[in-house]
């Protein structure tokens, strides 16, 4: 047998020395195929309207809205096709897409309880008033007005509250035009 000289390491090419090999478990490959597919899952549910918002390639579109009309079985075997598909593309852009749709839903929700919170003082607190109009200048009062004392006689007479919804409405209307 030939023996190899003593410097055979220093001959040795140094950029396969560098390269360092990442070794990734079976169990961490399963979990972010679960991740993926789970995301899928959260496309599937989006309303058309809702995914033109999200970047989506063609074929991945194309996925989701059969998914969409699948149901049972085939969903689930085509909810794992879209997770495939999720596997090959970053789905970077898809997730933040989503968290800010989802997040713009939350702000909404925030605006309209703090809307039902001003409804409510209305009815209750005559000094209500003066809070609407700082928030909202452009204010019909009289409108305002006859909608607060129309909705205080249903509440009195225990007739539907159809007044105390048209408040709402209009201080939608108003927080949407502010």
């Amino acid at each position: 047998m030939a023996k190899q000289p003593e410097d055979w390491l220093d001959n040795y090419p140094a950029e396969e020395e560098e390269e360092e090999i990442i070794w990734v478990s079976k169990s961490e490959i399963k979990r972010d195929a679960e991740i993926l597919k789970k995301l899928g899952a959260e496309l599937v549910e989006l309303s058309k309207n809702q995914l033109e918002r999200i970047p989506l390639d063609e074929d991945l579109l194309a996925a989701i809205e059969l998914a969409q009309k699948i149901k049972r079985e085939g969903r689930r075997r085509q909810l794992q096709l879209i997770g495939k598909l999720l596997r090959a593309r970053d789905p970077e852009p898809i997730t933040t897409a989503l968290d800010k749709l989802k997040n713009r839903h939350n702000q909404q929700v925030v605006i309209l309880h703090k809307l039902e919170e001003l409804r409510d003082k209305l009815i209750e607190r005559d000094d209500a008033f003066e809070e609407v109009i700082a928030l909202y200048p452009h204010t019909d009062r009289q409108q305002l007005r006859a909608l607060v004392r129309n909705a205080k006689k249903e509440k009195a007479a225990n007739k539907p509250p159809k007044s105390y919804r048209q408040i709402f409405q209009y201080l939608k209307e108003l927080s949407e035009s502010a």
